[in-house]
């Protein structure tokens, strides 16, 4: 992040500036908030063909004549209407992002908290199918961030992205969106949420009466396995609801969706959290989904019923839902877990620590965003909970949020801030000026504890702009925890004295890690290698097959932060290789017997499973393992290791890995297409928008030819295809294996996607 410095050549004229001019350009600024759409939407061919309706209320204090939206760049806008007049209006590239700005001329002058409705009429074709914007037979798609539908304020900017009740209605059949479904196609959205909307063939399992309202939209056909998970994860989500309406007030009385989706997992509006269908198919859930799902059920409080509005309010809608699902997964999976996840963030917000920038000014432009104001947020208002008290603080919040929804004007980050400065006084003010406001400079550092009499002292030193006051924790040498609190002050020094004759072997700075940091492995003393090195580390060495180098990092990884499951996934593989089975399978089943794995532990522990049961001469349980870590999905490594290793165990027990025979014969025929150079005979197999550069590319290979390997129906409509690919391109070999992913389409397979390409 870039950090911006006034030159002093500018300081006189700044300093003349009266607080009557900077007054008036206050009451000069036109500022417009949606507060309803009505869209409607209708899918011919390749093209979304809408009418969007907006009204929108100028919360600024200057006059509105001018009203800008923006929208997707290939959109084409056929006439804007307010009322029964015509608008003119002018359309130019946005500079930042694939849209376009459409400036229009208001018929008439809107006053300061005067409303004004504009009809757009447009339409948006799409060439090329992605997780954002798609049109095929078997499933469309339009998220926000296609920007399929005109919007003045984009998540790039301070304010963010526009959010307001909603009508949407779209053409066709197996709609889904977000609020009530009036009718087939046709929802209202209560809540202050994003218009998008989904299209497909699915089935529905609805909750029971404790997870009343909560209904999972899962491919057709799915076996028990899926189901059960389904309904896990329907359970996780009221266990979500019921625990946030204890601190935040009654539950928004609206639907709530998981759907089971290809492409665009993760996203989450309204009540509607689209899941990678590899959450359906998990023997448990996963620490992404848990989180993701404790996200979107805070957000029903937080953004939805009451709408965050103004600038800065990234630390609000992102970082304070994040906080939230924090506390429900330690409610729900224990203090562990929470542990655990609270780590990966730390983890991952470190990374970019010395490049973000202060949170009240960050926008999604940022390309430290997702990974600073999420989970640095988070840490911003758990060390705020912390000095409040947590009666205190939700008292607060929930304050804020119930009399945002009553006034209609939302939380702000100015006035939630303003109404815990009221509580804590200055020192909460001092913390969340420098939190919010600054760039992170704290680095809290720890010396090796000293003997001084019948004390042992360890020096303090904050490298930060602000004074932290921490707890401190020493460990003797019989095992023993010693604590103590210190305030160290802004880039200065201090110490912590334990009243102890034990000798003293560790002390560790802040251990329950509230202040966001630079660099929090000096935290410790004696110093350990920093986590991100360590794993480093032990990843190469396994790779250069220095097993046992590899075992002793793993271990020095998994003593110093027992709460990373990477770890612990190291030392197993490390230890697996040089056969020490006993151990390597603890650790394994350990992993998998977390509360809450991430996806790639949970793959890695089954396929370490199978590598084992293999070496016992024990090739159906390999099989069943393996097949699990294929369905776990837990990423590309992990992927490609378990379908080999899959039918490799499925061939040793002398029953043939499963074949398709319909399948076999559309590979056949994609063979020949590929090998006629006819780009038609091509795209007739392919799924409608999908895989248009392949197809490019595929026109003119010389040969191509498939082997089948293996097939899996993954529910009515889709296979999956294990692939040997022989192939001769321009005179050159190129061989090795892929995946393809294929859907029923009328009736027949066609290609949607290819998976785990690995022809070289």
């Amino acid at each position: 992040m870039k950090r911006k410095f006034c030159a002093l050549i500018f300081a006189p004229f700044v300093l003349c500036l009266s607080a009557s001019t900077i007054a008036a350009q206050d009451e000069a600024r036109v500022i417009w908030q949606v507060t309803n759409y009505d869209i409607n939407a209708n899918i011919q061919d390749r093209s979304l063909n809408a009418v969007a309706n907006i009204t929108a209320r100028n919360v600024g204090r200057g006059t509105g004549t001018t009203l800008t939206l923006r929208i997707n760049s290939k959109a084409s806008i056929k006439t804007i209407t307010s009322g029964t007049a015509n608008v003119t209006f002018r359309a130019v590239p946005e500079a930042q992002g694939n849209i376009q700005r459409v400036t229009t001329t208001l018929p008439s002058q809107v006053a300061s908290n005067g409303t004004a409705t504009l009809s757009v009429n447009y339409s948006l074709p799409i060439d090329s199918n992605t997780g954002l914007a798609a049109i095929s037979l078997n499933g469309s798609q339009f998220l926000p961030l296609s920007f399929w539908y005109p919007i003045p304020n984009t998540p790039f900017t301070a304010r963010g992205a526009d959010t307001s009740p909603f009508r949407l209605t779209v053409n066709g059949p197996g709609v889904i969106s977000s609020g009530v479904e009036k009718s087939a196609g046709v929802f209202e959205q209560s809540l202050n949420a994003q218009p998008f909307f989904l299209q497909g063939d699915w089935d529905r399992v609805e909750g029971s009466a404790e997870a009343r309202g909560i209904t999972a939209y899962v491919p057709k056909g799915i076996g028990p396995e899926e189901r059960k998970q389904t309904e896990t994860l329907i359970a996780t989500v009221a266990a979500a609801r019921s625990y946030l309406g204890t601190v935040l007030g009654p539950a928004p009385d609206v639907p709530f969706r998981l759907v089971s989706v290809r492409r665009g997992g993760g996203f989450h509006d309204g009540g509607t959290v689209l899941l990678d269908r590899s959450a359906f198919r998990r023997p448990k859930i996963d620490s992404a989904t848990a989180l993701l799902i404790g996200e979107a059920v805070a957000q029903l409080w937080v953004g939805g019923q009451t709408a965050v509005r103004g600038d800065g309010g990234g630390p609000i809608k992102e970082g304070l839902t994040r906080f939230l699902a924090n506390l429900f997964i330690e409610k729900h999976f224990g203090k562990e877990a929470a542990n655990a996840e609270l780590f990966r963030q730390r983890l991952a917000f470190t990374a970019v620590a010395k490049r973000d920038g202060p949170l009240s000014r960050s926008t999604a432009l940022d390309d430290a965003y997702f990974s600073s104001v999420p989970n640095k947020g988070a840490m911003v208002w758990r060390l705020v909970d912390n000095r409040l008290g947590r009666e205190l603080f939700m008292t607060t919040l929930k304050g804020q949020l119930q009399s945002g929804k009553e006034t209609g004007s939302g939380i702000t980050l100015g006035a939630f801030r303003s109404a815990i400065v009221e509580k804590g006084g200055d020192r909460i003010k001092a913390t969340l000026d420098l939190l919010l406001d600054q760039v992170t400079d704290t680095d809290l550092m720890i010396g090796l504890p000293q003997q001084r009499g019948a004390e042992w002292t360890a020096a303090l030193r904050n490298l930060g702009s602000s004074e932290a006051t921490v707890r401190v924790v020493a460990t003797t040498d019989r095992g023993e925890q010693l604590s103590g609190e210190s305030t160290i002050p802004a880039r200065g020094f201090g110490e912590a004295v334990f009243k102890t004759s034990a000798r003293l072997l560790r002390a560790e700075v802040d251990p329950d890690k509230l202040y966001p940091q630079l660099d929090f492995s000096n935290d410790t003393a004696p110093r350990t290698r920093g986590v991100t090195e360590a794993a480093g580390d032990a990843a190469r060495l396994l790779s250069s097959q220095d097993y046992s180098k590899a075992e002793t990092v793993a271990r020095e990884l998994l003593g110093s932060t027992p709460q990373m499951q990477e770890a612990r996934i190291f030392l197993a593989r490390a230890l697996l290789a040089q056969n020490k089975l006993d151990e390597a399978e603890k650790l394994f089943r350990a992993a998998l017997d977390d509360p809450l794995p991430t996806p790639s532990s949970m793959a890695w522990a089954s396929i370490g499973l199978g590598l084992i049961s293999a070496q016992k001469g024990q090739p159906a349980e390999a099989a069943r393992r393996f097949n699990e870590a294929v369905r776990i999905e837990g990423d590309y490594p992990t992927s490609v290791l378990a379908r080999f290793e899959r039918i490799k165990a499925e061939q040793t027990t002398n029953a043939a890995p499963p074949i398709d025979e319909a399948a076999k014969s559309f590979v056949t025929q994609l063979d020949s297409a590929i090998s006629s150079a006819k780009r038609p005979e091509l795209e007739a197999r392919v799924v409608s928008g999908e895989l248009v550069r392949f197809v490019s590319s595929m026109v003119g290979t010389i040969t191509w030819q498939t082997r089948v390997l293996r097939t899996e129906q993954i529910d009515a409509n889709t296979m999956m295809v294990d692939v040997a690919i022989q192939a001769k391109d321009l005179g050159q070999d190129r061989s090795g294996t892929a995946v393809l992913v294929l859907s029923r389409v009328g009736g027949s397979w066609k290609l949607a996607s290819i998976e785990l390409f690995e022809v070289r």
